[in-house]
């Protein structure tokens, strides 16, 4: 029998008993740990507020996807605007330019009438209501008598040498050429005076 000196049968020492007072978690069994056995990982306790924080950074995220597309739509139809803008103009630019070529010829005659002295009385004030409703759509008349000679906008009937002169020159307009804003719808017609070479 153990005796109160701690010693147990044949001089052994004598084994004492620890109560283990710890709560066991579910599922966990009763065997012991061998070595290299990894405890599970435990997981953390979700929280209202824990799904609240989660729920909110989604709709972060979402927030910001639907900004980025807002804007890029928003850029695209202001480009667009700008381009049916530019076409409109565009469009009505030809238009008013295919009217006014076509006018052209009946410039041409009155042109001719004022050189030949014949608008006169109420055929005068027809053709001045012309000549100024045309030029508040844009229609512009050019080439005058010593205008240096440009290719781009006359047109060379004739050409001769002159010593008068130091570069070639439009020396005689046959017929005025027009445009509108920067479109040529007609060039000049004109006579070219040229230095003498020699």
């Amino acid at each position: 029998m153990n005796g109160p000196s701690g010693t147990g049968r044949r001089g052994r020492p004598a084994l004492s008993v620890v109560g283990d007072t710890r709560r066991r978690e579910p599922g966990n069994s009763l065997e012991p740990r061998r070595r290299g056995d990894v405890e599970p990982a435990r997981q953390p306790v979700r929280t209202a507020a824990d799904a609240d924080a989660d729920e909110a950074a989604v709709l972060r995220v979402r927030l910001r996807e639907c900004t980025a597309d807002l804007r890029r739509v928003r850029a695209e139809y202001d480009a667009y605007r700008g381009r049916v803008g530019r076409d409109r103009l565009a469009v009505r630019e030809i238009a008013v330019a295919n009217v006014l070529t076509g006018l052209l010829p009946v410039l041409d005659a009155i042109d001719q009438a004022r050189r030949q002295g014949e608008v006169t009385g109420g055929f005068r004030r027809v053709t001045e209501v012309l000549e100024s409703e045309l030029a508040a759509l844009g229609l512009r008349s050019f080439g005058t008598a010593g205008d240096p000679f440009d290719p781009a906008v006359h047109e060379a009937v004739s050409c001769a040498c002159t010593a008068g002169v130091r570069q070639p020159t439009c020396a005689v307009v046959l017929r005025p050429g027009y445009r509108v804003g920067e479109q040529l719808l007609r060039p000049a017609q004109v006579e070219v005076a040229e230095p003498v070479r020699m």
